[in-house]
């Protein structure tokens, strides 16, 4: 790359990055709200400003050069740098503002998460959220992450994590599955069909607690497999079998018998629930505001 003697337009790193990021000048353009035409010139602009072709500009897809994934990549960080610094400048005016990206678990972010992002958008009207849900632990600094929510029993790392709560472990199945059987045991449920949630590392493997008979502990054989919760939640409803699913998924379908839950007397163990910060120094008040809101939120369900 050439240097140019000129100070770049910080606005065009963004227009370009925005291109690189969804691979497609309109997705760009809805993503920054300006016209495709504006990010189109910024970007041109840009390269003649460097003296090197950026981006390989297809009928279906624009790909970063070598010389654009390099810049990409440092444009990243001068991007976040901007966005932390002026957050920090910021954190003593009125309200938090600018993009919060969020990732969090399926089953835990159609549940919780994405009603939350409304009441939060309406609250903080300068904000907006980003919402990715995935059960796959994506990195959260190459994605720009601000804070991931992760339901379960943690991993080491190097990111920051927070506890905000915790959650129980149901067995639960349709009424007519269970109605004409006798299960008081972990055992007796060899008998019945089981689904399995092959997102979970060990789904066919379960130690049930007792507060008289201890602890037991059992292997089930899969009757149908699938990979996300709210997919075992929707065979369970059909009688398709028992299934462990959390609380916060399966309480509205336990409260009007929809589901039951099985071998009531026996606890399964309970997870934790976590916000899981990248590593950096400053927080923006706009993620400790959703944060905030969302530990309101778990300690309101748990009353």
């Amino acid at each position: 790359m050439q240097k140019t003697g000129k100070p770049i337009n910080l606005n065009r790193l963004v227009y370009f990055s925005a291109v690189v990021d969804t691979g497609s000048f309109t997705r760009a353009s809805d993503r920054l709200g300006v016209s495709k035409t504006v990010v189109s010139q910024q970007v041109a602009r840009l390269e003649e400003e460097i003296g090197a072709n950026l981006l390989i500009r297809t009928t279906r897809r624009v790909e970063p050069t070598e010389a654009g994934i390099s810049l990409h990549e440092r444009c990243q960080r001068i991007l976040r740098e901007v966005d932390d610094a002026y957050s920090e400048l910021a954190q003593n005016t009125a309200e938090p503002r600018g993009m919060v990206r969020i990732t969090a678990p399926n089953d835990f972010g159609h549940s919780v998460i994405a009603p939350l992002t409304a009441a939060f958008c309406d609250k903080y009207p300068s904000c907006q959220i980003d919402l990715v849900l995935t059960d796959r632990r994506i990195d959260l600094v190459s994605n720009q992450i601000d804070l991931a929510i992760r339901v379960g029993w943690l991993e080491s790392s190097s990111l920051r994590a927070r506890r905000i709560g915790e959650f129980a472990q149901f067995l639960v199945a349709a009424p007519s599955l269970t109605r004409q059987q006798t299960l008081s045991q972990p055992e007796d449920i060899a008998s019945l069909p089981y689904i399995a949630n092959t997102a979970l590392k060990n789904p066919l493997a379960w130690d049930f607690q007792h507060e008289t008979y201890g602890t037991r502990s059992i292997q089930v054989q899969a009757k149908l497999s699938v990979n996300t919760t709210p997919a075992a939640l929707s065979v369970a409803r059909e009688a398709g079998g028992l299934s462990v699913l959390p609380d916060f998924l399966v309480e509205k379908e336990l409260a009007s018998g929809e589901l039951v839950c099985v071998l009531p007397d026996w606890r399964l163990p309970s997870g934790g629930i976590y916000v899981v910060y990248p590593a950096m120094r400053f927080r923006p008040p706009k993620v400790s505001a959703f944060v905030e809101m969302l530990v309101n939120k778990l300690r309101q369900n748990k009353t």
